[in-house]
């Protein structure tokens, strides 16, 4: 990627810089293009320090410019505006219509040309990735604080390029993403994985979507997919319909904003809730009728602690009632499979046995045929409890 010109100012008085660069034959072009970025600073930036990174996916009537924009104005695209004390790259898909719309993969309706399915990612996907990497290599970014983040079509963006990548990305935010089939097709949440087809583990994924919202249409096929690959999602819906102002959006399901996606890094193992007993009924495809919020896997926390090449613990508990105030109500107790990704030490061979303990519960499990550690049927309360695991 070549830098031909940079540019930028300040964004209430954070600095901003415009890179114009030309994309070619590395990316997977025909024809050389010129494309856009932009990098906004942290605020009161030190020498010395490194900041968090959000990569912002615009949605479809916005640029990478009229994404950065948004920061000025609040409740204008809440998931465009970067922290204070963290990088926000804004990337851009609208300059090159025909070749770069939609991010490289089909929206709800199965719009987008056919090439646009199965694994490979596409050139625009590519310059993302490529982009993404030189801000990484050229700029104080902690590389295990790198967050996605998306509205409507950069929802839609942000889960079929981020999702795949683990590797770069800890956790994606999507808000009414319109549509899961580009993220379905890369990381083959449908059918069959080819032979020897694999993934990092991937980020984790907060959802919000509406029941009322056309463009939210296949979800099912998200939360489907995420449960049974054992990936780890938050799901929120209410009838906001096709709207990212978090204020109009808490007037239906005010949980949508309780779980803390920054404190989430790429260096630290998470644990995948599955089959909660606290997880509400999904709307999509067949119950859209209702005009209840909902969630899953809403409620549940985690803490690390050790993780060794002998044993790993991990603390889980439930959010409180005064952690954070809801109209919904807030269980005191959750039942649920429990898978754990991302585990930098504590290896297990897949099928290999491990004890377990939790609270007054001992047991052996084994390892899923991706070696992760699963435990059926924890119990998890609003009081932490460690989970503790050892190689056998």
């Amino acid at each position: 990627m070549l830098r031909d010109l940079r540019s930028g100012g300040l964004l209430q008085g954070r600095q901003l810089e415009v890179f114009r660069h030309r994309t070619g034959q590395e990316c997977g072009y025909e024809k050389d293009q010129e494309d856009t970025f932009c990098l906004l600073h942290p605020g009161n930036e030190e020498k010395g320090t490194v900041y968090p990174l959000v990569v912002v996916f615009h949605s479809g009537g916005h640029d990478c410019y009229s994404a950065v924009g948004c920061n000025y104005y609040p409740g204008n695209h809440d998931l465009y505006h970067v922290p204070e004390q963290m990088f926000g790259l804004f990337l851009d898909c609208r300059e090159h219509f025909e070749r770069d719309w939609w991010w490289g993969g089909q929206n709800a309706w199965g719009q987008g040309p056919e090439t646009f399915r199965g694994i490979e990612p596409q050139p625009v996907e590519r310059r993302c990735i490529t982009t993404l990497q030189w801000v990484l290599d050229n700029y104080p970014v902690d590389r295990f604080r790198v967050y996605g983040v998306g509205i409507s079509m950069g929802g839609s963006g942000a889960l079929g390029v981020g999702l795949c990548r683990g590797d770069l990305f800890a956790a994606l935010k999507v808000g009414v993403a319109a549509g899961v089939r580009h993220a379905s097709d890369r990381c083959c949440l449908e059918g069959t994985m080819p032979e020897g087809f694999s993934i990092p583990d991937p980020p984790v994924v907060v959802d919000f979507s509406a029941q009322n919202d056309r463009w939210s249409d296949g979800h099912e096929v998200l939360y489907r997919g995420m449960q049974e690959r054992r990936y780890a999602l938050y799901g929120f819906w209410g009838m906001f319909g096709h709207d990212g102002n978090h204020g109009r959006v808490a007037e239906f399901n005010d949980l949508v904003e309780a779980f803390d996606l920054w404190s989430v890094r790429g260096d630290r193992a998470y644990p995948v809730f599955t089959e909660a007993s606290t997880d509400d009924p999904i709307p999509w495809p067949d119950n859209l009728a209702s005009e209840a919020p909902g969630q899953v896997n809403g409620f549940f926390r985690w803490e690390n602690g050790k993780d060794t090449e002998q044993s790993f613990s991990i603390s889980l508990r439930l959010l409180s009632q005064e952690e954070w105030k809801t109209r919904i109500p807030v269980p005191r107790s959750s039942t649920a499979n429990v898978t754990l990704r991302r585990l930098q030490r504590f290896r297990l061979a897949p099928g290999e046995r491990f004890s377990f303990s939790f609270g007054d519960r001992t047991g052996t499990s084994f390892a899923n045929a991706e070696g992760k550690p699963e435990v059926q049927g924890l119990t998890v309360t609003d009081a932490p409890q460690m989970l503790t695991l050892r190689k056998s």
